[in-house]
Order: structure tokens, then C-alpha cells, then sequence
């Protein structure tokens, strides 16, 4: 035996065997928590009132179906990045191209009424300002449980995983908020969400990659 390989058996003789890592296993937690945080906010009441009214109409789909799309897929992006050698910035580019067209959609499900208002009227910016807070709020848990998933694999490129996990854990948010928030205006929803989807990423791109050698 050569003393290289003496000194690999040395370093190596106390090692714990490390659990593999489960991509699945990783999104049933993920998930496991978006629905604790939807029942949260079931038990708490804060569900709007006439949504066994709404839940069918276009906006309601638009928006819904859009949010659960872009949760799925970002998700999918960020806990794929997390295994070498995949890296997230081309999903990443993806799903804002198609964010982009989720927006234009918007225009197609947006109704008389709201579209006669006046901007301001519109885009409400007080309770804009609340609902983007709300988002971050619901964000937070899912931005620190795919932090500790992040430290625990082996990401090649942790600036854009740390965007995509951003994203991912702030479009969650804004799916869960989207079942307690009232507003039905497109144009709010766009504006509000995608505020509340930036502010996320931002903290997630500033805090998560801090502790990986770059």
C-alpha cells in the first residue's frame, strides 16, 4: 500500500456513511409544507368568502392555474440545479419567458368593469403593499426548508440555485396567498405578485449562496 493510499484510508476511517438524496423525497417536504401552510390559513379563516363562487370563473383559473404552474416547474428547476452537474439558468430563463406569457394572458381574462378603472384605482397600492408582504411572510419557511436542502447537496453553480430557489419558494407563497386574497384585477395581481416574487428572490440570491465556496 502506498502512503497515498494510507492517507485516503486514514481520512476516510471515521466518515458516516452519507444518506443519498432523493429528489422526490426533497419535493414531498416541500410540498408537505405548502399544505400545512394552506391549512393554516384555512383553520384561520382567512379563505375569501365566495371562492366556491369564484373557483371556476376565468380570472380565478387564469390566476390559480398560472401560480400552481410556475410553483411546479421552478420547484422542479431548483431541486434538479441542486445535483451536479445541472445548473438552474436556463430553467430559470425558461420559466420567466413563460411568466411573461402568463402576464399577457392576463389581459385576455381581465373584466369590462376592471378595465374602465382608473390605474391607481387598479393597482390599490395599499393593499397592494399588504399582499406583497403577505407573500414574503409565506415564502420565508419554504425559502429556509430548500436552504437546508441546498446545503445538504452539492450545487455546481449556487448563485442560480439560490434565484431559482427564490423563485420557487416565492411563487408557493403567492399560491397559497392567491386562495385568501380578493382581488380578481389582473393587472393587481401581476404587479403585487411579481413584487412580492422579487423581493424573495433577492433575499434568497443575498442570503443562501453565502455559505458555499464560490
Amino acid at each position: 500500500m502506498t502512503s497515498t493510499d494510507a492517507l485516503i484510508l486514514d481520512l476516510s476511517a471515521d466518515l458516516a456513511p452519507v444518506k443519498r438524496r432523493s429528489m422526490a423525497r426533497d419535493a414531498l417536504f416541500l410540498l408537505a409544507l405548502a399544505a400545512v401552510e394552506l391549512a393554516l390559513v384555512f383553520g384561520m379563516g382567512a379563505m375569501r368568502p365566495d371562492m366556491g363562487m369564484v373557483i371556476l370563473s376565468p380570472y380565478m383559473i387564469w390566476k390559480l392555474g398560472s401560480l400552481a404552474l410556475l410553483a411546479s416547474l421552478s420547484s422542479a428547476i431548483v431541486m434538479r440545479s441542486f445535483t451536479p452537474p445541472a445548473s438552474a439558468r436556463h430553467g430559470v430563463a425558461l420559466m420567466l419567458g413563460i411568466a411573461g406569457l402568463i402576464m399577457v394572458g392576463g389581459i385576455f381574462v381581465t373584466s369590462a368593469p376592471d378595465a374602465g378603472r382608473s390605474l391607481i384605482d387598479r393597482l390599490s397600492p395599499a393593499h397592494g403593499l399588504i399582499c406583497t408582504a403577505a407573500i414574503v411572510v409565506l415564502a420565508l419557511p419554504m425559502m429556509a426548508m430548500l436552504a437546508v436542502l441546498m446545503r445538504r447537496a452539492a450545487p455546481v453553480q449556487p448563485r442560480d440555485s439560490a434565484i431559482a430557489a427564490g423563485i420557487s419558494a416565492s411563487t408557493i407563497g403567492a399560491l397559497v396567498f392567491a386562495f385568501c386574497c380578493p382581488a380578481n384585477d389582473p393587472l393587481y395581481i401581476v404587479v403585487w405578485y411579481s413584487a412580492g416574487v422579487a423581493m424573495v428572490t433577492a433575499i434568497a440570491r443575498w442570503l443562501l449562496p453565502r455559505r458555499f465556496r464560490l
